[in-house]
């Protein structure tokens, strides 16, 4: 059973085939399960974000994985494997602990990764699925992470996705204190875009959401009001700003919908951001005349600011992550020894307590203790060295010098002896 991770990223693919193959939250739990059923694959865990969709297996059969990653999207293999990274052992433990320090994001050094990944592994354990392998990588992989930011300063000077979203509102309007802005969703990414938006004092605030309550509480946090997702088309036109990001696996804004409410403004432009993966706006809606559109993609320019000033702390970073995949490797390889070792001391066992059973029973026949005790020692021995010496006596030629060697570095023999 060897560690085997597959998957593909904002760096690898566009988002026309990362949305395709995104995992719900609702959907992972089922995933893992179903992944973990594949003959072969004995341990699993997905992560899925806007940026990427990774999975991590202990598993004999990599192909195996690859072809159930396509159908449970409904997809063929062909279809996605161009876009596809493959990484064994070692790639794969230090992949992960990239992705957990931020390395592999497409803001340099951002940390909301570290909880996805966090997330991802509580849906794993909830469904069985996460071993002793899996649970050893990314228990490491927060601990790199943890190292990197203490160490480093790799999130120094780092543009978020959310600050990303205000700057490039700023190219196209001169003032968002005049303007009305409207968040989609109730999570934490639409959460993070209203904090940098709201210090802008925009004049006016709203929260749509699917549940009113909770976009009620995040609006109160702003002073902003919330309605329900259901009157969005009725109320777009109101806005000069959109910025969502739900977990929806169909477009929640149409081009009939946006096109109505570009007419009601007169055609007032609308600056919209689309941050969810699957998209929540219909791509056709970017071709609109008075409709700037971004996508999670499209922010990738203004988001890799600063990041020449941050190639020193790249560096020292990359040195912990290559030493976190050095020390995962010692321990997996420590753990593949633990079945013969446990083998070893258990025939060692057997033979111990036979023997001392035999030992026993002529010691209560009256038999003299020192002739039981020497019978004991040598029938030991001979046990124990039948094995090495059958070894040696009936190896073949091409064998008998590495078991010669093999038999001297264990048993710590010397030319003298």
């Amino acid at each position: 059973m060897s560690l085997f991770a597959l998957g593909l990223n904002h760096e690898t693919a566009p988002i026309a085939v990362r949305e395709k193959l995104a995992f719900s939250p609702e959907e992972l739990q089922r995933a893992v399960t179903e992944l973990s059923a594949v003959r072969g694959v004995h341990e699993a865990a997905i992560v899925s974000t806007c940026n990427r969709t990774e999975v991590y297996a202990a598993t004999r059969d990599e192909a195996a994985v690859l072809h159930w990653l396509a159908e449970s999207r409904q997809l063929r293999p062909d279809e996605i494997d161009p876009y596809l990274y493959r990484l064994p052992e070692r790639e794969a433990a230090r992949h992960a602990f990239r992705v957990a320090a931020g390395l592999d994001s497409m803001v340099l050094g951002e940390t909301q990764i570290l909880g996805q990944l966090k997330d991802a592994v509580n849906e794993a354990q909830a469904a069985g699925t996460l071993g002793p392998t899996l649970n050893g990588l990314f228990q490491r992989a927060f601990s790199v992470a943890k190292d990197v930011r203490t160490q480093t300063a790799i999130g120094a000077n780092s543009v978020s996705m959310a600050a990303a979203a205000v700057k490039l509102a700023e190219r196209i309007f001169p003032d968002i204190a005049e303007l009305k802005v409207l968040f989609i969703g109730a999570g934490e990414m639409i959460e993070l875009c209203a904090t940098h938006f709201a210090a802008r004092q925009p004049r006016r605030l709203s929260v749509a959401n699917r549940t009113l309550e909770r976009g009620q509480a995040l609006a109160a946090q702003y002073g902003g009001d919330a309605f329900a997702l259901a009157e969005l088309p009725d109320r777009m036109a109101g806005y000069d700003i959109v910025v969502t990001s739900t977990a929806s696996q169909l477009p929640i804004i149409g081009l009939g919908a946006v096109e109505r409410a570009i007419r009601a403004r007169k055609h007032r432009p609308i600056f919209m951001v689309d941050l969810a993966v699957p998209r929540d706006v219909e791509p056709e809606v970017g071709q609109l005349a008075d409709i700037y559109l971004y996508t999670v993609d499209d922010l990738a320019e203004v988001v890799r600011q600063g990041r020449a000033e941050r190639e020193q702390a790249v560096v020292a970073a990359e040195a912990i992550v290559e030493r976190g995949a050095d020390d995962f490797m010692l321990w997996l390889g420590n753990r593949a020894l633990v079945p013969t070792i446990r083998a070893l001391k258990d025939q060692a066992e057997r033979l111990r307590r036979h023997e001392l059973e035999r030992a026993m029973k002529l010691l209560a026949k009256g038999e003299e203790p020192a002739a039981v005790l020497e019978s004991l020692s040598l029938t030991l021995s001979n046990k124990f060295l039948h094995a090495p010496l059958a070894a040696l006596n009936q190896g073949d030629a091409s064998q008998q010098s590495g078991l010669v060697d093999a038999v001297r570095r264990l048993y710590h023999l010397h030319d003298e002896e």
